[in-house]
């Protein structure tokens, strides 16, 4: 590949997104990680190797009523999301098809969280999210969902934040083996919030 392959642009941007995500962690008051985590006691983040079979350009299909749905945390707590649209792709041969959701506050973003085969393997247990912007993930009328990008909630890193479960219409059973993999040290405890 030359450097001006898309392909090789591509991959560029993501390894770039990951370093300075990687940086944030390390270095930053603001980072979600427990002080005792962070500068020489970072233990890093690990990611799949970006693939770009796992990168698709979509059409959201639109609910005709998009309704209000309640969302378990982590912390015993409630989020609200509209069940805006669905996503459908084939992956392994068969079709898929994940709920995008906007949130509660009509904020134009969606929050697209999933379950895999990998959960509890080679990726956090919970599942991962990702989130897609107008601005940023919309091309020609469609959404570029790239699961390079996806991410793992902050209760990843820090038992002390509260996080969305994964509703189980999200839930897939296949292998996303694309974006972050799970946090390679054990998150602290409510009593580490990591605030300075």
């Amino acid at each position: 590949m030359t450097a001006t392959d898309p392909d090789d642009d591509w991959a560029n941007r993501i390894e770039h997104q990951r370093q300075a995500k990687i940086e944030h962690f390390r270095d930053s008051a603001r980072s979600p990680l427990p002080i005792s985590m962070r500068g020489d006691a970072f233990p890093g983040l690990a990611y799949y190797e970006p693939d770009r079979s796992f990168r698709f350009v979509l059409p959201l299909h639109e609910h005709d009523d998009p309704e209000m749905v309640t969302v378990e945390t982590t912390a015993d707590g409630e989020q609200t999301y509209r069940r805006w649209g669905e996503f459908r792709f084939e992956l392994d041969g068969e079709e898929r098809a994940l709920q995008a959701y906007r949130p509660a506050d009509g904020a134009d973003r969606f929050w697209v969280p999933f379950r895999d085969a990998t959960n509890g393997e080679e990726t956090y247990g919970a599942g991962r999210y990702l989130d897609l912007e107008p601005d940023r993930d919309r091309v020609d009328g469609e959404w570029i969902v790239d699961f390079n990008h996806a991410y793992n909630p902050t209760c990843a890193y820090n038992h002390a934040y509260e996080c969305p479960l994964i509703p189980t219409e999200n839930w897939l059973d296949a292998r996303i083996e694309a974006g972050e993999k799970d946090f390679p040290a054990e998150p602290a405890g409510a009593d580490e919030h990591g605030h300075e």
